[in-house]
């Protein structure tokens, strides 16, 4: 206000801020940054949530406390709010060490066979998930499930249904995700026998086979179609994957389809053998 009858009005600024009440000192002393007036107090919370990320307010004051910081709780507190601090942190899931998983091309079917996710939308924004199964033996694509949720208990159910078909895998290669280290779906794997190969964070090389599959099945599905409905995007799926498996030439496999490649046994029992 003082501002616009000196500018405006071009009174004197003395005149002016008498007018609205406001100090010659303030006008002439503007003050600092909010984030230079509480740097100090910005550096020393931000080190203690850094290292202690699970604590609310009060004890980081107390901390500060008894760090000797002799700020008041209410300067604290307007800091720890504009800093964001009091909204939920979310922290980094663990993930185990892993060990380099060789990519290899298996000599016969169920030997390995490879799960990976997939995301995409419907139409109206809709978003379902799929769930891609191969073998690398001849880089069959043995299932494409689809939905808009796919928990650890429905990926066991896929396998069930898979292994009635073809047999046991003698292992799985996984990422990381929540599904494959799920208490659920390992508690699956260690009863049936089913090695677990999962790859290195942040090394989807390692499991090159599916997502040179997943590229494709992108391109000429998900990419090439708008669906209504997830139904629908499972029901295209299912015809893909026929031409697929069946005619589709295949570069790495002799420009010939999967299962002209490597035939696959009409009794899964030859393949693997029924579970212990």
């Amino acid at each position: 206000m003082a501002e616009a009858l000196v500018t405006e009005h071009e009174l004197p600024v003395r005149h002016a801020c008498r007018a609205v009440g406001l100090s010659r000192t303030a006008w002439y002393r503007q003050p600092a940054p909010a984030s230079e007036r509480d740097a100090e107090v910005i550096a020393a919370l931000t080190e203690i949530v850094e290292k202690r990320r699970r604590w609310g307010f009060w004890k980081c004051f107390d901390r500060l406390r008894l760090d000797g910081r002799g700020w008041n709780h209410k300067r604290v507190h307007r800091v720890y709010r504009g800093l964001g601090l009091n909204l939920p942190r979310r922290t980094k899931r663990r993930v185990p060490q892993r060990l380099r998983q060789p990519l290899g091309a298996p000599a016969r079917l169920n030997e390995v066979w490879a799960l990976d996710f997939m995301h995409d939308s419907t139409y109206g924004g809709r978003r379902f998930r799929t769930l891609n199964v191969i073998d690398e033996g001849n880089r069959e694509a043995l299932a494409i499930e689809v939905g808009s949720s796919i928990p650890a208990a429905r990926v066991v159910r896929v396998l069930e249904q898979l292994v009635e078909i073809h047999g046991y895998p003698k292992a799985l290669r996984l990422d990381n995700g929540p599904e494959f280290t799920a208490e659920v779906f390992q508690d699956w794997c260690r009863a049936r026998g089913v090695e677990t190969r999962f790859i290195q964070p942040g090394k989807p090389d390692q499991n090159a086979y599916i997502e040179r599959f997943n590229r494709t099945y992108r391109a000429e599905v998900l990419d090439a179609h708008l669906f209504e409905t997830a139904d629908e995007g499972a029901a295209i799926t299912e015809e893909w994957l026929i031409d697929y498996n069946q005619h589709r030439p295949h570069d790495s496999l002799g420009r010939v389809p999967p299962t002209r490649f490597l035939p696959r046994s009409t009794t899964p029992e030859s393949s693997r053998g029924v579970c212990p």
